[in-house]
């Protein structure tokens, strides 16, 4: 079994990022950046890494600065958003991970939030392809029918009572998300509000910083995802104007499983379906 190399790096505004680099036992084909959802620790990808680097990949992946083990001590004093997730956090991982790759192709695999942060990320253009996977607006009015009066109730009463009282969001006592900073909660928020998400309730530099992106994306979603519509899927990748894209919207039956979810992707059990046959054809 390939075992992770730990390493801490500095984020470049105060912080330390903790990461889990794992290496092919040859010759590397290529890298692969794994840039995790919301409330979504690095554990969570531990298969799916090991999975790219048994078939040549250095795959790498990490904690934003409050979560998982990135997260040093009380969330209370963090002041930090999610662009600054982007702008801090996955530039220095993303920096790390061309300057081990050398020559090699560099992908990005953004799941959820991850495939939303790429326009904050400096750098972006060294990036040969990048994956989103069951990424979308978080727009609540657009969300599934299932998940509409769970973000109603988050976003209009939980979270702006509970964080002022707490200092952050308590995610992970409430059952809602994860412990998030405050900074994170608040912006996310703002977001998940306004039709236009991100670009709506930021304004025209962000709708920019979307329209910039030139990296081509491949984009998995799937229709039984609880969380994202196609609507949802559909208007996120709308905003990156300027970037050929490539769509593959999957039903569970189409790989003969009962359900795959938004989670589910990255669960071992699907290794020989999504990960071969809807992943590796497209990672030089």
């Amino acid at each position: 079994m390939i075992t992770p190399l730990s390493r801490s790096l500095d984020n470049g505004n105060g912080h330390s990022l903790s990461s889990h680099w794992y290496r092919p036992p040859g010759d590397a084909r290529g890298a692969v950046l794994i840039v995790p959802a919301m409330g979504v620790e690095q554990r969570f990808y531990e298969a799916f890494a090991r999975w790219l680097a048994e078939h040549g990949y250095l795959a790498v992946t990490f904690d934003y600065v409050g979560m998982g083990l990135s997260r040093n001590g009380s969330l209370r004093a963090l002041d930090v958003d999610v662009i600054g997730w982007g702008r801090h956090d996955c530039s220095v991982m993303l920096d790390a991970v061309v300057e081990a790759a050398g020559e090699l192709p560099v992908y990005w695999i953004g799941h959820s939030l991850g495939g939303q942060i790429l326009p904050f990320v400096q750098g972006s253009e060294r990036i040969r392809r990048a994956f989103t996977i069951a990424t979308g607006s978080g727009y609540w009015r657009e969300n599934t029918r299932s998940l509409r009066h769970k973000a109603w109730l988050l976003w209009y009463c939980v979270a702006p009572l509970v964080t002022p009282l707490a200092g952050y969001f308590p995610g992970r006592r409430l059952g809602m998300v994860g412990d998030l900073p405050r900074g994170v909660i608040r912006q996310w928020r703002r977001w998940c509000l306004n039709p236009e998400y991100s670009v709506g309730a930021e304004g025209a530099e962000v709708r920019a910083a979307y329209s910039a992106v030139r990296t081509p994306i491949t984009s998995i979603s799937f229709t039984d995802d609880e969380m994202m519509s196609r609507r949802n899927t559909e208007s996120l990748h709308g905003f990156y104007r300027s970037a050929p894209q490539t769509a593959k919207r999957i039903a569970p039956q189409d790989i003969g499983a009962k359900r795959i979810g938004h989670f589910g992707f990255f669960r071992n059990q699907f290794a020989d379906s999504l990960w071969t046959g809807y992943l590796l054809p497209d990672l030089g």
